[in-house]
């Protein structure tokens, strides 16, 4: 299938009921796997809100890079306070759902293996923050792992389908660590300011399963 019918497909009624399907699949994923009913049924509508404070934030953008990407107000974090709060799969399956849902509001898709690096993979990256979820500062360092894990996704995304933007002096390696640094970057300085307040990390802490 050409970039061109890829690029249709997802613009799509059809195309956006898939994802729309798969995404109720992965918030099955969210409520099925645990024990208690109760607990786990709070997850999912706490990770709805999330998902849904993550969207309405990306729509809220304050810079817009030329080929691509965004500086947005602090539409990332969401993901990674799931991931914080909830641990990794449940941080990475919210990640995918705000990935999958960017892919219908906003869909840029030149190859499938473009649409997994720059939807549900790079998105997905974002709940790594679970890993440092029971670390001392573990809001701090679970939003840096978070990033520079969709960081990766991005730049590797930029140097297979994207290198023949870069400009002159650079390749397709050193174009895309610049470029996608540019964004990502600026927007997690903007984001770590914001958590170096104690009193926004305590609320968040406080929303942690006990």
């Amino acid at each position: 299938m050409s970039s061109e019918n890829l690029q249709s497909f997802f613009e799509s009624v059809s195309g956006q009921v898939s994802i729309t399907i798969a995404i109720g699949l992965i918030f099955a994923a969210i409520l099925f796997t645990g024990k208690q009913r109760k607990t786990e049924t709070r997850v999912l509508v706490v990770s709805a809100i999330l998902i849904a404070l993550a969207i309405a934030l990306n729509q809220i953008t304050l810079f817009r890079m030329p080929q691509g990407g965004s500086v947005t107000a602090f539409s990332m974090l969401p993901i990674v306070v799931c991931g914080y709060l909830f641990g990794l799969r449940r941080g990475v399956l919210a990640g995918i759902c705000f990935g999958l849902l960017n892919l219908i509001f906003n869909p840029y898709v030149v190859h499938p293996i473009q649409l997994l690096l720059d939807y549900p993979f790079a998105f997905g990256a974002l709940g790594f923050a679970g890993l440092m979820s029971n670390r001392k500062y573990g809001l701090i360092s679970g939003y840096v792992v978070g990033i520079l894990s969709r960081y990766f996704f991005s730049v590797l995304s930029g140097i297979v389908f994207f290198g023949a933007y870069a400009p002159e002096n650079f390749n397709a390696v050193t174009w895309s660590i610049y470029y996608n640094i540019t964004y990502i970057g600026a927007e997690a300085v903007m984001t770590l300011a914001i958590l170096a307040v104690p009193a926004v990390r305590s609320a968040i802490t406080r929303m942690k399963p006990v």
